[in-house]
């Protein structure tokens, strides 16, 4: 499917999966859908019985903690990633990070490090590697990757992935899902509604985890709350020039503003921007899109704003008058507390 298209497929449907039910259009769709929606149940439900199988079976070291989620579309989970990887080493924790890498050229695994090629790598894996400073391992088949870690990094203790809840080849001991302020709209599953597996399947989950306000879409005992909290805007061409969130706006006054966002749910990232008080004219991109260089030569604004996501595909591009939103999840800290908990109980046993 052209890559067009499928952008305006995806958006059609995001919004029948958002939205409040409609009419008898929505119901016919609904309904068109269900045989569809009646194999993702089927194959899902396989796979999380393959998942549960393995979770009984010991596996050797390191402790595997996944972070994911159920519904399609951006929840915050890699910034709630670099997060809980960051503060257990800060705790004194050996950790490493795992990350699909998705759109990049290669699919076999590899060490990330912090001046590599989007291109080769990816965008959100070199990110990890760039605001955590901890080892990354980048492939799309998760076992391969944590086995490339282990090697890389005998001393590892405690791996962060990135996803790869529903990669039943991956082995893992802590599950996290994570949701947002959408919820799980119709609570239906794919291509009915949002869901890659049943919301039952939660249960069986270590923690869940509600991003930007809302509560949690399905019971759970262990539910936590996270935020993503704009921190500091950063130059590209100057690293060590950075403002603090709330004083760009004055800053920047008096020039005109463009903001870039090539993310999951662009509109939060501009949400944002018009919270600190930033006024921009605004350009969405499709979630992982590389920024186009003529777009960045041929505008008329002075600065350009961008997501962490996107920054770190300019490199060896124009950067000057480029920023960057540098962002981080504030979580509950007793998540981490219980996280790290886990982690001593099960290392030890």
């Amino acid at each position: 499917m052209p890559e067009a298209l499928r952008e305006r497929v995806e958006a059609a449907l995001a919004r029948f999966w958002f939205r409040p039910s409609g009419g008898i259009g929505d119901r016919l769709v609904g309904f068109a859908l269900r045989p569809l929606e009646m194999l993702t149940v089927a194959v899902s439900g396989s796979r999380r019985r393959r998942i549960l199988a393995a979770r009984s079976q010991p596996h050797d070291p390191p402790l595997v903690i996944v972070v994911g989620n159920l519904v399609v579309g951006g929840a915050g989970k890699t910034p709630l990633v670099a997060t809980i990887a960051g503060e257990l080493a800060a705790r004194g924790w050996r950790c490493g990070i795992l990350s699909r890498g998705y759109r990049r050229r290669s699919t076999e695994p590899a060490l990330v490090a912090p001046g590599d090629d989007a291109d080769e790598v990816g965008d959100e894996p070199l990110m990890l590697a760039r605001e955590t400073g901890l080892p990354v391992v980048v492939g799309a088949d998760r076992r391969a990757a944590l086995e490339l870690m282990r090697d890389a990094n005998p001393d590892i203790a405690v791996v962060v992935s990135d996803d790869g809840l529903q990669h039943a080849a991956l082995p893992r001991d802590i599950e996290i899902a994570v949701f947002d302020a959408r919820g799980a709209g119709n609570r239906r599953l794919l291509p009915a509604g949002p869901l890659r597996e049943p919301l039952t399947h939660v249960r069986g989950m270590d923690a869940v985890v509600v991003n930007g306000g809302g509560s949690s879409p399905v019971a759970h005992p262990r539910i936590f709350a996270s935020r993503l909290v704009p921190v500091e805007f950063v130059a590209l061409d100057d690293p060590s020039h950075r403002i603090p969130a709330h004083r760009f706006a004055s800053h920047v006054a008096g020039r005109e503003l463009l903001a870039i966002a090539g993310i999951a749910s662009p509109q939060r990232f501009f949400d944002v921007l018009d919270g600190l008080g930033l006024h921009s004219r605004n350009v969405a991109l499709p979630d992982h899109a590389r920024i186009d260089p003529a777009l960045l030569a041929s505008r008329t604004e002075e600065l350009v704003v961008m997501t962490m996501k996107d920054a770190v595909k300019c490199d060896g591009g124009i950067v000057q008058g480029l920023w960057v939103l540098r962002s981080v999840a504030h979580c509950d800290p007793s998540l981490i507390d219980w996280l790290e908990a886990a982690v001593r109980g099960q290392t030890t046993a």
